[in-house]
């Protein structure tokens, strides 16, 4: 497999209070850039792989911050073309004990949702690429992104190129009714499908059973059919599924299955104090994209990228910058926190 991967998406200027001061206690906000496809670019591209990110910035010095930020991390941004009017913006609360996060949108007008089809040359953008990647996210932003999704994903599947998805609903995007008609068609074309409980639900209406996230109760079982059923379903090769039972805000546990050769494989459960939980889905995709790639077997590919985003939520910011040799260290058992010296 050619080892190139390309995500199409967003970039976000990600705005927070200190600290863990809320909203209306803030005088100051610390800044970064961000956006799914982006995190999952920066986490490859740190552990050593070739990655572009597709996607569309205005054409002024904060757009070219956001595009600074990739290029720092090694991402190519070679197909990320500029105008439209702004960038967009989200403003993250962090949450603690059991007071939860809180995240607002500031996106509307957004560069990358006034995209015209046109502007992107999806043959040549994918010439050279093994794998290429979209999110529920995406396709949400508007009718054009959407179709887009659908330009790249058939192009993909005409070079025999993989495609992956992770659902990624976000109700203050769009309504369950408008993700169904829009990511339903797209998944002929997906290989590798990201999820977790609500968003199968919400997106491709496929329900688990017996978990409930409130409580914090999850079925291994139940997931194990939930893969099953859409497999079934939709005809993925692979379905992997992020397994969060949340504690507190504070504190979770973190575990992972993925369904694969008529088998369900389940990795270990990690208790994690989060410093930064926003971004987890991305490094769970991340890992297990970079594993895939690099021709893992199912058990280990699992196991890889549960404890690459286990990781992740103990680092500042959306993007995974843990090491391959720290994520493997951590699969043999190294998560005592000991200084490293």
């Amino acid at each position: 497999m050619n080892k190139k991967f390309v995500g199409f998406g967003e970039l976000l200027l990600r705005l927070t209070p200190e600290g863990y001061l809320r909203f209306r206690q803030a005088s100051r906000f610390n800044l970064n850039y961000t956006g799914a496809e982006g995190n999952m670019c920066i986490a490859l591209a740190n552990m050593g792989m070739d990655a572009a990110l597709v996607s569309k910035i205005p054409d002024n010095e904060i757009g070219q911050c956001a595009l600074d930020m990739l290029e720092r991390y090694g991402v190519n941004t070679e197909h990320v073309p500029r105008g439209g009017e702004r960038l967009g913006v989200y403003y993250l609360e962090k949450g603690a004990s059991q007071r939860p996060s809180k995240i607002i949108y500031d996106r509307k007008y957004s560069s990358i949702s006034q995209a015209e089809p046109s502007e992107f040359d999806w043959e040549k953008i994918l010439q050279d690429a093994g794998w290429f990647h979209f999110t529920g996210i995406t396709a949400a932003l508007s009718d054009n992104c959407a179709q887009m999704c659908l330009d790249a994903c058939r192009c993909a599947r005409s070079l025999g190129i993989k495609v992956s998805c992770d659902l990624n609903y976000r109700k203050n995007l769009w309504s369950t009714e408008k993700a169904r008609s829009v990511m339903i068609p797209l998944m002929e074309y997906v290989d590798v499908l990201f999820a977790n409980e609500e968003d199968s639900g919400n997106v491709l209406n496929v329900h688990a059973d017996d978990s409930n996230i409130e409580e914090g109760k999850l079925s291994i079982e139940g997931y194990s059919d939930l893969a099953f059923r859409l497999k079934e379903r939709f005809g993925f090769e692979r379905v992997c599924i992020s397994l969060r039972e949340s504690l507190s805000a504070s504190d979770n546990n973190w575990s992972g299955l993925m369904y694969a050769d008529g088998k369900t494989y389940v990795s270990r459960k990690y208790p994690i104090h989060l410093v930064d939980r926003v971004g987890g889905g991305d490094s769970f995709a991340s890992g297990m994209i970079y594993a895939l790639m690099n021709e893992y077997e199912n058990q280990e590919a699992i196991e890889f990228a549960v404890a690459a985003s286990c990781l992740k939520q103990t680092i500042e910011y959306d993007f995974n910058l843990a090491s391959v040799d720290e994520v493997k260290a951590l699969m043999k058992g190294s998560g005592s926190g000991r200084v490293q010296r």
